[in-house]
């Protein structure tokens, strides 16, 4: 049975693939998985191949979701994303990194896109 955490996290990222989809992106895929690591979403935006992290939190007082992709998971996502456009011969395409940033508190729930949001690690 899936926890409180685990479902407000999905529930998240639907709201992240409609926002998504209202920007004009076109999702190809949710929850890729490797046994390096998991992109939430996989999506086009024009001719660019895009990975998606989405990160929430229920206050701003604990900071901004957007700072919680940390220097580790930024690498964790482009193995990922790496290990994709290989699997898929993609590895000549225009792709990025973006976030999708859900703030929730009494006042209303935020949702901010970041396009670009880091670049991949140096290996």
């Amino acid at each position: 049975m899936p926890t409180h955490l685990q479902c407000s996290g999905a529930n998240n990222e639907l709201r992240a693939v409609d926002y998504l989809k209202r920007q004009g992106y076109r999702i190809i895929e949710r929850n890729f998985r490797t046994r390096t690591g998991e992109i939430d979403i996989i999506a086009l935006d024009q001719d660019t191949l895009v990975f998606v992290e989405v990160k929430s939190k229920t206050s701003p007082a604990f900071g901004s979701p957007k700072n919680a992709v940390t220097f580790q998971k930024q690498r964790r996502i482009s193995k990922t994303a790496l290990f994709y456009l290989k699997m898929t011969r993609q590895s000549h395409v225009r792709a990025r990194f973006d976030v999708v940033a859900i703030t929730s508190d009494p006042a209303g729930d935020t949702i901010e896109l970041i396009k670009n949001a880091f670049a991949p690690p140096p290996y």
